[in-house]
């Protein structure tokens, strides 16, 4: 496949040292600036797709009459982490 250039960017010296001064080991400005592009592609899409889901899920309810308290939602969700926080903790082992 084909690789396209990015336009130049033109920032403040402040902002290149910040940003060199966070580099590791064998990282380069360059990769670092496309880790930094990939990763708020990524963002803006999850955002866009989440957006779309809770449209969607408004003209569901909308359509169906079926509305949920925001407190029973809550309520759900902790009940799934506290399920999820206790099947990943390691069991205590057994004393002989």
């Amino acid at each position: 496949m084909k690789t396209a250039t990015i336009p130049s960017l033109r920032v403040e010296p402040a902002l290149r040292e910040a940003a060199e001064s966070v580099l590791r080991e064998g990282e380069t400005l360059s990769g670092f600036v496309e880790a930094s592009l990939r990763a708020q592609v990524r963002q803006r899409q999850l955002q866009e797709e989440f957006i779309k889901r809770g449209l969607a899920s408004l003209e569901e309810a909308k359509r169906t009459g079926v509305y949920h308290e925001a407190g029973d939602v809550i309520a759900e969700l902790r009940q799934m982490l506290a399920a999820a926080k206790a099947k990943a903790m390691p069991k205590p082992r057994k004393r002989a």
